[in-house]
């Protein structure tokens, strides 16, 4: 039986008087196109948020859905966004490491203590972390930011696909699926590719009269 995220994690903060405690998370690392965007959410201890669970073992609709109550039921939400030009310029690590911090600094509320998805504490951050593996899956406040961060990145890529029909962002929402590869093949790389991920730039340039979009963009993303 699959354990659900709680706030074990936090209760141990709060019973020690920790009160704001952020969890934050981040999505769009692997995938070929689009931003990087991370989440800090703070929720109270008395926040009831029936069905959270980590972002990617739910459907489109049941994020939605959660979004909606965690949102509406949250102290406060910080939104972090890198686009390509940093992704490419920083690296994917540092770009995620950066779209964390900026989530944090977004909070309106400024939190004590903070719980990140990952093996590694925010770089640059100031305040009190604590690391937890696979902390979407077991951290209340974590895995409502994935819910935030994975909801918010899919509507921008949505819009995205209004504006470069045929790629199918609308689907794989940047990262590479099958549809994804065929069209990078098919019609190049965009503005909105990274081009220092391999098979962008090996598209780009094995191909580069498909690379219509960089060319006209004056070059990179």
């Amino acid at each position: 039986m699959r354990i659900r995220p709680n706030f074990a994690f936090e209760r141990e903060l709060w019973g020690r008087g920790v009160t704001a405690i952020a969890g934050v998370d981040e999505v769009g690392v692997g995938a070929f196109a689009g931003p990087v965007i991370a989440a800090a959410v703070i929720l109270t201890p008395d926040s009831m948020i029936d069905g959270l669970a980590d972002s990617k073992l739910l459907s489109a609709k049941g994020r939605e859905k959660l979004f909606a109550v965690i949102t509406a039921g949250a102290v406060a939400i910080g939104i972090g966004r890198i686009d390509v030009e940093e992704v490419d310029r920083l690296n994917i690590y540092w770009a995620a490491m950066k779209a964390r911090r900026r989530a944090v600094e977004a909070l309106t509320t400024t939190p004590a203590h903070i719980l990140v998805d990952d093996k590694r504490q925010i770089a640059g951050c100031r305040v009190q972390q604590t690391a937890v593996v696979d902390g979407d899956a077991l951290s209340a406040s974590i895995a409502a930011a994935s819910i935030v961060a994975k909801v918010t990145r899919d509507s921008v890529m949505e819009k995205y696909a209004q504006i470069y029909p045929g790629y199918g962002f609308e689907r794989h929402k940047g990262y590479g699926m099958i549809e994804h590869i065929a069209a990078l093949a098919r019609f190049g790389p965009l503005p909105l590719h990274r081009w220092s991920f391999a098979p962008v730039w090996r598209t780009g340039e094995a191909q580069p009269q498909l690379a219509l979009w960089r060319d006209e963009s004056g070059g990179r993303g």
